[in-house]
């Protein structure tokens, strides 16, 4: 199955949940990456960033769902402050941890995913927020 992931900066809940047909326009600034989920990716980086509980920020309802389309089609859901603070604080060699972190737990559930890889997901996404940050946006994510 092959997944579509667009993390990008929005002003606000309205303007991200505008993406959800067609996903962020060129006019958005975005990372693209695919084949991870990342709703639950999302939840374990906010745990290795800042020592949260998987269960516990699940059931808080993290990662925020903005909007879907029913029988699994597109997702758009909010980064949470948490995470954002984590990863825009974070510096580069903790962002190599926990890419390294992740990919191990990833491979504890069976799931393959190359160290550079998540190692360049973080470091892209560390600097998203941070430009998102600088704007007074936030980051989202859109999902298909």
């Amino acid at each position: 199955m092959s997944i579509i992931v667009k993390f990008f900066v929005a002003p606000d809940d309205t303007s991200a949940t505008s993406t959800l047909q067609t996903g962020p326009g060129p006019a958005c600034e975005s990372l693209s990456f695919g084949n991870f989920d990342p709703e639950e990716a999302v939840i374990q980086w906010e745990c290795l960033l800042a020592g949260g509980d998987f269960e516990d920020l699940a059931e808080a309802g993290e990662p925020r769902i903005l909007t879907e389309e029913n029988h699994g089609g597109c997702v758009v859901f909010a980064i949470s402050p948490g995470l954002s603070t984590a990863l825009a604080d974070a510096e580069r060699p903790r962002l190599r941890e926990v890419a390294a972190s992740w990919v191990q737990l990833r491979a504890e559930e069976g799931e393959i995913i190359d160290v550079e890889i998540a190692d360049r997901i973080m470091s892209d996404l560390a600097a998203l927020v941070s430009s998102a940050c600088r704007q007074g946006q936030g980051v989202y994510c859109w999902v298909a």
